[in-house]
């Protein structure tokens, strides 16, 4: 990147003129900072999304267990004998109403079975939990309204200063203002709010589930941790994906996004107001330009500045050399720039006159 051209003002002018208008500089500067940035953590989002088919997979293949009810009834209202009834019976021989001739035995009452299947396992009462742990995350997600992450940073100055350099007397007034608003969307094929508003839907649609309703109507225990670790829990693939889902919901609150605001109002006594100083010499050196002395002139004081600076370096750089030995080393090494520009002028101006002769010579052939 090119060197600003302004800062090549700074060669007009001396180190003492600089040095004596910045220590006559008196300045004032007020600065304003207004800053709300909001991280916005989306992962939740996505997580659920992926984990959403593998509980559909768990509620459409559920663990189930067989529940064995066991009531005694009057022999009519027995809807099956089984080996266990026949048991039973040994065991209760009070229940024998007679035995006829032939050895049958008629009971007045019986034990009768009923098997049902059960849904109330604690696999299912952990999916059943986590269920309602995700409904309950994404409620408090949409009643943020915080779909993206976002910065606002607003900054204002007022500098004023006054200075003078010899009879001139300068004063300078400035007022500054940077904002800046952006706002960094989630990437994915929708927007934040419809794909929220997509998980409500399949969350709602494993609600609606046979499992999910019958445990409800049960009022069954939530699964609280920590988590037995069952073989189904530690082998089933669907349940792994469930299972890391579970311990990111545990792990975060659904109120996870970093709000930071800061407002400041102050002073300005560092470096901040050390760089307007130096721009305050910056500005006063390009308006100066405007002033009515020949170019010639001026740029014959800005050599002589220039030669001064740079003479007083070498000097500076060989204090131990006697002054006779430096001046003739200055001299012979301005002889030797001087002869070697001289030279290179002359070489050309050489070639460009044998190439003009060549051509009027062919020229001239040419019409003879």
């Amino acid at each position: 990147m090119d060197d600003l051209k302004v800062t090549e003002l700074l060669n007009t002018v001396s180190e003492k003129n600089k040095t004596k208008f910045k220590d006559n500089i008196r300045s004032n500067l007020t600065v304003n900072t207004d800053i709300k940035r909001v991280d916005a953590d989306f992962e939740w989002l996505e997580l659920m999304e992926d984990t959403i088919k593998y509980l559909d997979n768990i509620l459409r293949n559920p663990n189930r267990f067989i529940v064995n009810e066991e009531e005694i009834v009057k022999v009519e209202l027995a809807r099956r004998i089984t080996v266990e009834s026949i048991r039973h019976l040994s065991k209760h021989t009070n229940f024998i109403q007679k035995i006829e001739d032939n050895g049958d035995v008629k009971p007045s009452k019986i034990l009768n079975i009923q098997k049902d299947e059960s849904y109330d396992t604690y696999e299912n009462r952990l999916i059943y939990t986590l269920i309602e742990n995700m409904r309950n995350f994404v409620e408090i997600k949409k009643k943020s309204l915080i779909s993206a992450s976002s910065l606002n940073d607003v900054k204002k100055a007022k500098y004023s200063a006054k200075s003078n350099i010899g009879k001139e007397q300068v004063f300078i007034e400035m007022n500054y203002t940077s904002s800046l608003a952006e706002k960094k969307e989630v990437q994915g094929e929708y927007p934040v709010d419809e794909r929220i508003k997509r998980l409500d839907d399949d969350i709602t649609m494993l609600m609606n589930t046979d499992v999910y309703k019958t445990l409800r109507k049960l009022h069954v225990a939530r699964v609280i941790p920590p988590i037995k670790k069952t073989n189904v829990i530690l082998k089933n693939t669907n349940f792994q994906y469930a299972m890391k889902l579970w311990d990111y919901l545990q792990a975060h609150v659904a109120n996870d996004t970093k709000i930071f605001k800061s407002n400041k109002k102050y002073e300005d006594n560092g470096i901040l107001k050390e760089y307007m100083n130096n721009t305050f010499l910056l500005d006063y050196l390009a308006m100066n330009t405007l002033s009515n002395v020949d170019s010639k002139e001026k740029e014959s004081q800005v050599i002589e500045e220039i030669t001064d600076n740079l003479l007083q370096r070498i000097v500076e750089l060989n204090v131990d050399m006697p002054l006779t030995t430096l001046k003739e080393k200055i001299g012979d090494k301005i002889a030797i720039i001087k002869y070697k520009k001289e030279a290179s002028l002359s070489e050309i101006q050489n070639i460009f006159s044998e190439h003009i002769k060549n051509y009027l010579e062919k020229v001239e052939n040419i019409k003879l």
